[in-house]
This record gives structure tokens, sequence and C-alpha cells, in this order.
């Protein structure tokens, strides 16, 4: 719980629902601090300050920092982690956020620099699959990799695009769509399921045996060839393991969140400023990840958002079995 205000807040007179709306409005609505004190103050009469909303943040983040601990001990202890990362300007100078998520929790870190120090830090111990773009430095990390293959058909349809008169890039991307489609399929009648994945790893054989076997003319079409054979091991990761997804669709979407949340902050908060906007922001998106309400779970005075979704889970069944209880058996004449 927050307890008594003054152990959250200091000597602020405001309490956990004042924060928990504070951070609402901030992260999830994507409103100014000066915007939040004037809705404030029109709606209750609070006489908050702006200055006093930047001080209600920084005291929601650390109440918080546990959490994104928790978050990312999560994430470490599963069997996959999405990877991606993106920039934001700080007073003229580029600095970037690193996103880590599951299925089911997201965490954000900032950083001075795009290296990839913070995954070795971050990520140390982890011995799942790690799923990314193909930015080198995420090979700095010794674990099972998973490539986006939607950015890689991306950049296949870009190369088509821009060689329209290419046949040998044309064979290339059509025969990989071809390889990726029939895979699709399969994951749209059973999921991902190991069982039913394996199948088609004779397939990918026969894919890169073709390669082997094909000199290419083009320039683009060996550039290809050598990414390929150079990702050979990371292509097809998934398909000899339950749960692991072909494409980085979770930290993307992750990605976006913090994209919109950029919109109101770039330019204009310090690098404390951000990590406490980046702490809220993966008590949020872990929220949503999970089925919870945000705002709930910063009314309640929570910290561990895995015991307190369990909680409504455990309310919400006992509800349902009172209410069975009371009205009994439906006879059906």
């Amino acid at each position: 719980m927050y307890g008594k205000p003054e152990v959250l807040l200091g000597k602020s007179m405001y309490g956990r629902n004042v924060v928990g709306t504070v951070a609402y409005m901030l992260i999830e609505l994507c409103m100014t601090q000066r915007s939040v004190s004037i809705g404030l103050n029109r709606m209750f009469k609070l006489g908050i300050h702006e200055r006093e909303i930047h001080r209600l943040k920084g005291s929601a983040s650390r109440f918080y920092e546990l959490t994104r601990q928790n978050i990312l001990a999560q994430i470490m202890k599963g069997g996959l982690v999405q990877a991606d990362e993106t920039s934001i300007v700080i007073k003229r100078k580029r600095a970037y956020v690193w996103v880590f998520a599951s299925l089911r929790e997201v965490a954000y870190f900032y950083a001075e620099s795009r290296e990839g120090n913070i995954l070795d830090t971050s990520l140390n111990g982890f011995t799942g699959v790690r799923i990314s773009d193909f930015y080198a430095a995420y090979d700095s990390v010794p674990c099972l990799q998973q490539k986006c293959l939607v950015h890689l058909m991306r950049d296949l349809n870009d190369d088509v695009l821009n060689n329209p008169y290419d046949e040998e890039v044309r064979v290339v991307v059509t025969s990989f769509a071809s390889l990726l489609n029939s895979i699709v399929q399969t994951i749209d009648r059973h999921g991902l399921k190991r069982h039913f994945l394996r199948k088609h790893l004779p397939d990918v054989r026969r894919f890169y045996r073709q390669f082997s076997r094909t000199t290419y003319q083009s320039e683009t079409a060996l550039k290809l060839k050598q990414r390929f054979e150079k990702n050979q091991d990371k292509l097809f990761t998934f398909l000899n393991y339950d749960g692991v997804p072909w494409n980085n669709n979770n930290a993307e979407h992750a990605i976006k969140a913090f994209a919109r949340l950029r919109r109101t902050i770039e330019g204009i908060s310090t690098p404390k400023g951000i990590e406490e906007y980046l702490m809220l922001l993966s008590v949020c998106q872990t929220c949503k990840y999970m089925g919870v309400d945000f705002l709930d779970f910063l009314r309640s005075g929570e910290k561990d958002i895995h015991a307190f979704a369990e909680s409504r889970r455990r309310r919400k069944h006992q509800s349902v079995a009172s209410q069975g209880e009371h009205f009994g058996p439906c006879a059906i004449e």
C-alpha cells in the first residue's frame, strides 16, 4: 500500500488517489505537467502547482522502482524476451530508450547511447530465446535468437521495389515469402506449437540448399544471399520451441506507446525525468498486457501487478460462484 501520504510524498499533503490520478494523466493520457495541474485545479480546486506535479511524478516513480525490477525479473524467468529501441532528443542531444517485453510484461530503460551495454546488464543470465530486429548490438548477448521476420519481409519488399527488373531478387523474395506463408498458415491453424511447426524444417533446409547451389550475378541478390546465410541460425529458431513468436510485435507495440509519450516530453525533460517516466510507463504497459486497469492499480497502493491481477481474478470468481449459489440450479422442463 501507499500507506500514509508522508511515507510516499514527503511533506506533500496529497494521498495515493491524487498521486495515482497524476501518474495516470501523465502516462496514460500523455498530458503535460502543466496541463495536469490546470486540469486538477479546474475539476477539484486543489490549488496544486505545476512544480508539485513534478514532485509527485518523482515520488510515484520511486515508489514503483521495485515494481519495474520485478517486471524485468519475470521477463528473465520466462522463455522469451522481445527487445527494441528508439531515440529521444534531450536538450539537443540524442539518447535512447530500450524496451524488453514478454507476452505479459514490459520494462523500459533509458541509455545515453545505442550501444549494447544495457543488453549485457539487463539481460545478463537470460537463457531463453531473444527476439529482435537485425541491429548488430543484439548479437552481443549469448542466448538463442529469433530475428523478426516481419522486419525481414519489409526489407525484402523494399529490395523488390528498388530493383523492379532484377529477376534474381524477385525469385529469392518469392521463394522466402512462399516458405513463410506456409509456416504462418500452420500457426493460424495450430498456434505456436513445436509439434506442428517442426514439419517445416525440411522446407527450410531445402530453401538453403537452393541458395548454396545458385550463383547470383546481381549485387542485390548476392547481398540477400549473404544476409540469409549470416542469419541462418536465427531466422527459424521459433520452429523448435513452443510459444516463441516469429515477429517482434510486443516490443514494437511497447515502442509505439513510448512514442506517444515522447511527443509530450521530448526536448523539455532531463535524463532523470525520462527515467521517471519510463518507470511509470513500465507499470502502465504491463498492466495493459495483463488486462489490469492502470488507474485501479495506481489507486490500490499495490506494488505487485501479478498479485493484484490474481486478487482481482479470485474476487471475480468468488462473485460469480456466490451468485450461482444464490440463484441455485436452474431446472429445465
